[in-house]
């Protein structure tokens, strides 16, 4: 390909992101009725079996650890949350809590399937002209062969955002979300210096809050019904209000965010279960 048609072809619009942990949210009901009917003593196995069971999950390993969450309104009554190695993972972490005897108390409120994603936009633009200015056609073999070396580095850099313990902080705020599109203002036609520019001036309200609240962020396109998960992990539960609040005053969240449904819980290790389904 000749420089002047490598000009020509248009830089990619999909800015770089590396991935890692695999994270399922499972929203689970109690089912009371049937909970209360049951003998003390039945109760009581069944929690014993949960706690050794739950109990070992909580403990990080290399990317590896599930918590539990009491939630707070009518959506949920427990959510579980699990970060894995793969999906793989993620279905062996589903299924060994199918199997506890405890799971014929509980039904499905709904889930969340996705991964731990970084996006890269402030060194994309840098990239994808460094290899343009280097005449590599995008798209083209060594193209792909060179971001594969970037992303190598940053996973390589970036490794304890990717694989991060649970955050042990008292309180969860979960929440879905899509970038705006089929109305007058459509995120994904917004060139890539605008969407950088907005990117970064939304972060800079994120790292304000940094010793207050942690942030994880999942990417789900593909993976379920909305783009993105939202985990945000704190003390004070105000503090999600605020942050929540301040960026939506910016312009990529006034404009082109859009929220699915809030839900707020609780920490509960899985020696505490009991407390929660005391009646």
């Amino acid at each position: 390909m000749t420089p002047e048609a490598i000009v020509e072809t248009p830089l990619p619009a999909v800015p770089l992101t590396v991935e890692g942990a695999s994270v399922l949210h499972q929203m689970m009901r109690i089912k009371w009725p049937a909970w209360r009917a049951l003998a003390v003593g039945d109760r009581a196995a069944i929690l014993e079996e949960a706690n050794s069971a739950l109990g070992d999950l909580e403990t990080p390993r290399e990317g590896r650890q599930s918590a539990i969450f009491s939630m707070i309104g009518h959506k949920a009554d427990l959510l579980f949350l699990h970060f894995r190695r793969s999906f793989e993972e993620l279905s062996q972490a589903q299924l060994a809590l199918a199997r506890l005897r405890l799971s014929d108390f509980l039904e499905p409120a709904t889930s969340y399937v996705s991964m731990i994603e970084l996006g890269l936009y402030e060194s994309t633009s840098k990239v994808y002209a460094g290899l343009r200015e280097k005449g590599i056609a995008p798209n083209s073999d060594e193209w792909r062969r060179e971001i594969e070396e970037v992303l190598a580095r940053q996973r390589t850099a970036m490794m304890p955002r990717l694989w991060p313990e649970i955050p042990p902080a008292k309180y969860i705020c979960f929440y879905p979300m899509d970038r705006r599109r089929g109305e007058s203002k459509n995120w994904y036609t917004e060139p890539m210096p605008d969407r950088q520019r907005m990117m970064h001036e939304h972060g800079l309200v994120g790292r304000r809050y940094a010793g207050e609240v942690k942030q994880i962020i999942t990417g789900s396109i593909g993976f379920d019904d909305w783009e993105w998960g939202v985990d945000l992990f704190a003390e004070d539960p105000l503090v999600f209000k605020k942050l929540i609040y301040e960026m939506r005053f910016d312009e990529v969240s006034a404009v082109y965010a859009l929220f699915g449904v809030f839900m707020v819980g609780l920490r509960v290790p899985a020696a505490g279960l009991g407390g929660v389904l005391e009646i």
